[in-house]
């Protein structure tokens, strides 16, 4: 098979997703990045459900895709109505999409038991519906759902399903895993055993109920299925989708099928973390292929041997889907670990020299002590060129407090006030914040603010604190680890202490100071 179709339904399925909801503009951005990726069908959403479907479909007119065709998403016409004046259909010819998925019933418990008709009634419904379609001058493709559960129990009738399709002019069957529990295995015998019968394109959709959608959906085309439906991520309702991503992956570079051009497979990282972003969800750090634990090494044996040939411990080179090699730096790391960042970072340092071994120790006795570098890369940045004289300090801290006060009305009321010494001027500066360690940020940003500029780019974007001794109570040591991001990266900094103010402070002090060095502030 030399190429395989790819249809995305992130905008559709992946919405159903617990936690996601996209406005128009978003759903216009996702698919103008899903289209410059190479993805060949974009379905958009269901224009006969909701006002804001309907929106998106009517601005997407003024939108000129490249690579994709956008597709509106509906269902079979009503029980005993007529296709022409079913108002869901009528909504789709108004979307002006240039091509319709249909959703419609192939299993006989769904008939039954669901819709409350025939057997009979349902063919009728399947070929009214796909011929209405067709005549008003769209390409139609047919998801079959639940088709695997209704093979199992009336094989004879859900081929019947596909066939009347077919026959009806649609352009592709697309059998569906709706509930997400079939086995590998299964789904390749279908398949096999229905893509002889089938002369039109026959596609595959899966849910990830039982964790094999990805497993599933490659096996599909391996068994002759030459269109693959899923999700960016694998967002979508319960357990989610079967994930575009590793599919991508996998087709290109494990089976050598072409669904995008070999230029846009690394643009993959890039196209998984706008969508994340875009959704409002937390990436997967160990997402295949794209996450930032995918190509990450920590142990010494591994990291000594991926250094002198990287296929020692990785399946594909990194940079192939956009990704890059991390080696992360904890005890058990040792001195490789240590001059490998060192090479990242253009530090001048050798395994003879003493300094190595003077890092590997401070880097030991500190995750000793709780800290955990391999979580916090700037920190371990700012720790490494302090040792190596490196480091230059951009201010002093004089002092500073930070008042707690809860009021008789029950609001929560924070405020930091700050004492510094910037390029030798004293800055002393108060803030509110939500809390106190937003107060101490809004703080200490309020009083850098006119010497560095360029702090305004950044903010902090997550912010976690972890006791280490649940034994000690209040008075336990905690870790607090702080994302910050501004429009180019996100890094993770790193603070220790009995007291969390105090670890928060130098968690935020590290993320201040690596946004001042990566930008080559004087």
């Amino acid at each position: 098979m030399s190429k395989v179709k790819l249809y995305d339904t992130t905008l559709r399925d992946g919405s159903q997703g617990e936690g996601i909801s996209y406005s128009v503009m978003d759903k216009i951005r996702i698919a103008q990045e899903l289209d410059m990726l190479g993805i060949q069908y974009i379905e958009g959403g269901w224009p006969g459900s909701n006002p804001k479907d309907m929106e998106f479909y009517l601005k997407m007119t003024k939108t000129r895709l490249v690579n994709a065709q956008l597709v509106a998403f509906g269902s079979t016409r009503r029980p005993y109505t007529s296709a022409a004046q079913d108002s869901n259909l009528i909504a789709l010819i108004k979307s002006q999409a240039k091509v319709v998925t249909i959703f419609g019933k192939t299993w006989d418990l769904h008939v039954t038991d669901v819709l409350k008709t025939t057997l009979d009634e349902n063919l009728n419904m399947i070929k009214d519906t796909v011929e209405f379609l067709v005549s008003s001058g769209v390409a139609v493709f047919y998801d079959a759902e639940h088709f695997f559960d209704a093979y199992r129990a009336n094989k004879e009738y859900s081929l019947k399903c596909l066939l009347t399709v077919q026959a009806a002019g649609a352009g592709a069957v697309v059998l569906c895993d709706t509930n997400g529990g079939t086995l590998t295995s299964e789904i390749q015998r279908v398949i096999r055993e229905v893509r002889p019968q089938i002369n039109i394109w026959l596609g595959i959709h899966c849910h990830n109920d039982a964790d094999l959608a990805v497993a599933n959906s490659i096996a599909a085309v391996e068994a002759g299925a030459d269109m693959v439906q899923g999700t960016i991520n694998g967002y979508g309702e319960r357990c989610g989708n079967a994930d575009l991503i590793p599919i991508i992956a996998n087709l290109k570079l494990k089976l050598g099928i072409d669904c995008i051009g070999d230029d846009k497979l690394k643009e993959l990282t890039k196209v998984s973390h706008f969508v994340s972003e875009i959704s409002n969800m937390k990436q997967r750090n160990d997402q295949p292929y794209v996450g930032a634990s995918a190509f990450a090494h920590k142990g010494g044996v591994h990291i000594n041997a991926v250094m002198k040939n990287p296929k020692t411990y990785e399946h594909i080179e990194p940079l192939l889907v956009g990704n890059r090699r991390r080696i992360l730096v904890s005890e058990l790391a040792g001195k490789t670990g240590v001059l490998i960042m060192a090479k990242d970072l253009e530090l001048d340092l050798s395994k003879e020299d003493p300094q190595t071994k003077k890092i590997l120790k401070l880097v030991q006795k500190l995750e000793h002590e709780g800290y955990h570098f391999e979580a916090a890369e700037a920190s371990f940045e700012i720790l490494m060129k302090k040792a190596l004289k490196k480091y230059k300090k951009f201010f002093e801290l004089e002092g500073f407090r930070v008042v707690v006060e809860k009021k008789s009305d029950k609001k929560i009321n924070s405020e930091a006030i700050i004492k510094l010494k910037v390029r030798g001027i004293r800055e002393h500066t108060a803030a509110d914040g939500d809390g106190p360690i937003n107060a101490l940020d809004n703080a200490l940003r309020k009083a850098l603010k006119d010497f560095y500029p360029t702090l305004s780019k950044m903010h902090l974007s997550d912010f976690k604190v972890r006791v280490l001794d649940e034994k000690v109570g209040t008075a336990a040591r905690v870790r607090v680890l702080i994302q910050s991001q501004d429009e180019n990266e996100t890094w993770n900094t790193i603070g220790v202490s009995e007291n969390i103010i105090e670890a928060s402070w130098q968690a935020l002090v590290d993320s201040v100071e690596y946004k001042l060095l990566k930008d080559k502030v004087r």
